[in-house]
């Protein structure tokens, strides 16, 4: 049985996965941690587990990639490079794979074909197997990335995303298998990526069959989830059909919405003498009694329903989308409202929108838009930018049918036909100048960023610029365990904390003294390991004095055809579109809001020209708070 190793090239590996009598386990610990802890699980829980995990003798380990390239430097504070290169450090010999959006990278929206191919390229240093997906399943939208893997020898595992409803045939996915090797060439495995753990048993074995008939030589690797408890057994039907590798991940950590445990599929499989090749039973039982005692304190990023959902199967929410969704609806006070968006609004927008498949960034648009529809009252009454592009077929073609007219009718209005025609279909985005984006970041870190930096940087702008100066400031603080890093209630002054990082050191940080001078700035001392450090912190407002009144959206509609621009909802400033003194004409877009990873693009009501700009890119606002000021034209 032979052991599959980042010494192999990609034609060894694919040889011996099509030679293989039995099925090879990649363990999906980043799907674990973004599907049942919001993306929390630390870089010091991975490297805890590191020794054990190079030991159980996966075919990959899948930890980067997805949405935990973004929360690695917007709530982990950890560079996404750094914490290949430290895993690496651990696990030699064990491949890493990374969960691709093709078009997307690891973002949430299109980038441009130089910028896809330059994260490829630095992620390619690290990355052994690249699992590319599209949510419309469009392979174009995919091509760039095949290209740049290959050209790095590492392995392509294209997606077709799996979901279920009359549309969703065996024909139709052979035939889309049959459009990814005509990229691709036969040299790849093929991932059949049940985002959402759909369907039966039964029915992904038979998916399974189909594919294998028509290309009896490829091979196929399954992922799915567990949300309604049966992926075990979807498991067990893909492997017993010709699935060559399978998805799990370690059981101490395992919860509803991510993957199944490793060790109930190896001991399932065995029971109709399919043999888990090259696993060490024993590592992969050691990982789990390694990290157990650290779940505790990631208890508060998990769901806020417990339970398996049997009912995704009516909604179809995907695992990585339910705990980030409920997260949503707990703070945003709806979720007593939760069982009429899951189980009317959202299966009805599917529907209505196409029924294709719901995965980043088509899950956030569907469920987005349910929510709105419901908790506003309106049905596409308060339609998102992404929304919008996605009806105008700038993410790919439908690939079954089209809205209705009164959807399109609704979003764009009277003139949606003039609309559609003058802005629809995927359009072809200009490539980025990479050199001035360099500038752009050195003059911003005051120095200049390596080619790492950049491309964290040309992905997620405001907050890699926000992590660097963070660690530039406080140091690399992945050392920290997560009963520190992620300690509910604060610190209190004269606290001493002792702890251990992943390679067993000793470390010792005491809290305090605080010393407060009379414009309020505080400075606070830090003894860390008998270094000490001063931190200097803004004077605190007064209890109120941020408070500001709420506007209604009535009154916040009501400024804009005056030319004062406001907030109409919670979010970011993605861009600022428009500069003082700039003439503008009603309908020009002036700025770009960014809430649930939906980009919302702010047109001026009035023609004018700008007179003032408030808001700055990466601001906060709240509804009603100031963006811009148009001069009305006379």
């Amino acid at each position: 049985m032979t052991k599959i190793t980042t010494a192999m090239n990609t034609a060894e590996v694919l040889s011996t996965l099509r030679q293989a009598d039995g099925y090879y386990i990649t363990n999906t610990a980043r799907d674990m941690s973004q599907s049942d802890y919001k993306n929390r699980i630390l870089l010091h829980t991975d490297l805890l587990a590191a020794p054990a995990r190079e030991d159980a003798g996966y075919f990959s380990l899948e930890i980067t990639g997805g949405a935990s390239v973004h929360v690695d430097i917007l709530r982990k504070q950890v560079d996404p490079f750094l914490k290949l290169e430290l895993l690496r450090e651990k696990m030699p010999n064990t491949m890493f794979q990374t969960l691709c959006r093709g078009v997307n990278l690891f973002g949430y929206r299109p980038y441009p074909q130089n910028v896809i191919r330059f994260a490829v390229r630095e992620f390619a240093k690290y990355v052994d197997v690249w699992r590319t997906f599209d949510f419309m399943n469009h392979i174009p939208n995919m091509t760039a990335v095949f290209e740049e893997v290959a050209k790095a020898g590492k392995i392509n595992e294209p997606c077709i995303c799996f979901s279920t409803g009359p549309e969703h045939t065996d024909e139709f996915y052979v035939s889309k298998v049959q459009e990814i090797l005509d990229v691709t060439g036969e040299d790849i495995i093929l991932c059949i990526k049940n985002h959402g753990g759909l369907g039966t048993p039964k029915r992904i074995g038979e998916l399974v069959n189909a594919i294998k008939q028509a290309y009896p030589d490829l091979i196929i690797h399954y992922h799915g989830h567990n949300t309604d408890g049966n992926d075990i057994s979807r498991i067990t039907e893909a492997v017993l059909n010709g699935a060559a590798i399978v998805d799990a991940s370690d059981h101490a950590f395992t919860g509803f919405y991510g993957p199944p445990p490793i060790l109930t599929v190896i001991q399932t499989l065995k029971e109709y003498d399919k043999t888990a090749i090259a696993i060490d039973e024993e590592a992969v039982i050691r990982t789990s009694d390694v990290i157990r005692d650290e779940r505790i304190h990631y208890g508060q990023f998990e769901s806020q329903i417990k339970g398996f959902l049997p009912t995704v199967q009516i909604h179809k929410l995907p695992g990585g989308a339910m705990g980030s969704s409920l997260e949503q609806a707990d703070k945003g006070g709806f979720l007593k409202q939760m069982p009429d968006i899951l189980h009317k609004e959202l299966p009805t927008v599917q529907i209505e929108l196409g029924n294709w498949w719901s995965v980043t960034p088509g899950s956030q648009i569907l469920w987005t838009t349910a929510v709105s529809n419901v908790v506003d009252g309106e049905r596409y009454g308060n339609p998102s930018g992404d929304l919008k592009n996605l009806l105008l077929g700038k993410y790919g073609p439908f690939p079954f049918y089209q809205p209705a007219d009164w959807i399109y009718e609704k979003v764009f209005g009277d003139n949606w036909k003039e609309i559609l025609e003058k802005e629809g279909g995927i359009e072809d985005i200009d490539d980025m100048d990479i050199e001035q984006e360099r500038a752009t970041l050195t003059e911003r870190l005051g120095q200049e960023p390596t080619d790492q930096q950049l491309v964290t940087y040309l992905q997620h702008p405001n907050d890699a610029v926000e992590f660097f100066k963070f660690e530039e400031k406080f140091g690399r603080s992945y050392v920290l365990p997560p009963a520190i890093f992620l300690r509910e209630g604060g610190f209190a002054l004269g606290e001493t904390l002792v702890f251990r990082d992943h390679s067993g050191k000793e470390h010792m940080i005491e809290v305090g003294p605080s010393q407060r001078d009379k414009s309020g700035e505080a400075n606070l001392y830090l003894n860390v390991d008998h270094h000490q450090r001063i931190f200097l912190f803004e004077p605190e407002l007064p209890a109120g004095a941020a408070a500001v009144q709420a506007l209604s959206k009535e009154e916040i509609a009501e400024l804009a055809i005056s030319g004062d621009i406001r907030a109409p909802f919670k979010g970011n400033v993605c861009e600022i579109t428009v500069k003082e003194g700039q003439e503008i004409a009603k309908g020009d877009r002036v700025a770009i809001l960014e809430a649930m990873k939906m980009q919302t693009p702010v047109v001026s009501e009035v023609a004018g020209t700008v007179a003032s700009i408030s808001a700055k890119t990466g601001q906060a606002m709240q509804p009603g708070d100031k963006i811009l000021k148009v001069d009305p034209a006379k």
